[in-house]
């Protein structure tokens, strides 16, 4: 597999989808640096890849920060040489009707699943120019692709992201650089968890996401699916979801 040996960092990587491409990744033989604000979480993780035998290292990453998206990728050459992929998973969810006005929810998501991308991108692209080869996997979600009440701004966080892919992968059609959208429907994670205000519509999606939700290890395993490619194919959209997901 083309995996062996390469360098991924992801963002987002102490939970859910994040950590089970860490641990999947690692396990296909690649080299793995985790960023994500929880270090005690990235810690035991990092521990736990290596004592399976694998490569990985980690450093706190807060993605609405530029500099600590700078210092993932200086983490990843300076501890593996170099960086073959980044995914950028991190991502944030507020569920809410546009009239209940959650100005302090837009502006969050807003900074954490679009800037936060740009920051990625800022970083890692000089780095893939200069190594004349990169990959760019980010998730989205399928809340992008069927928009429902209560998700316009989070679908509009995340179709303005695979608006940004498109246009850099235009922009990059010189063989340097690939792009790639991983949209997952219902995934068994955290997401939810801070989504909502109301502690039993919490509940509710919490146990309509455990009912229906699908492993991350999934993810994982499509994620490594388009990394896998040979360097002159890009897989531009991957959609995955739950087979019960309407």
């Amino acid at each position: 597999m083309t995996i062996h040996g390469k360098v991924v960092a992801i963002t987002g990587a102490s939970s859910g989808i994040g950590e089970a491409t860490a641990r999947h990744l690692a396990s296909l033989g690649a080299a793995v640096v985790l960023g994500a604000r929880r270090t005690d979480r990235l810690d035991r993780l990092v521990a736990e890849i290596e004592a399976d035998g694998g490569e990985a290292a980690a450093t706190r990453v807060d993605v609405t920060h530029p500099d600590d998206l700078q210092s993932l990728v200086t983490v990843a050459i300076e501890r593996f040489g170099r960086l073959d992929v980044l995914v950028g998973n991190a991502g944030i969810s507020r569920i809410s009707t546009i009239a209940d006005l959650d100005v302090e929810g837009w502006s969050a998501m807003v900074d954490v699943n679009v800037k936060g991308i740009l920051h990625g991108i800022a970083a890692a692209l000089p780095v893939f120019r200069r190594q004349g080869s990169g990959h760019l996997v980010t998730v989205v979600s399928t809340s992008g692709l069927k928009i429902v009440p209560t998700q316009a701004v989070y679908a509009g966080t995340k179709n303005a992201v695979r608006t940004l892919l498109e246009g850099l992968r235009q922009e990059s059609i010189d063989g340097v650089l690939r792009t790639t959208s991983i949209s997952p429907g219902y995934v068994r994670t955290e997401l939810v968890d801070n989504a909502v205000d109301d502690p039993a519509v919490r509940e509710q999606v919490r146990q309509n996401m455990a009912n229906l939700g699908i492993d991350p290890t999934a993810v994982a395993r499509a994620i490594a699916f388009v990394i896998d490619q040979p360097d002159d194919v890009e897989i531009g959209d991957l959609t995955i979801r739950p087979t019960r997901q309407g």
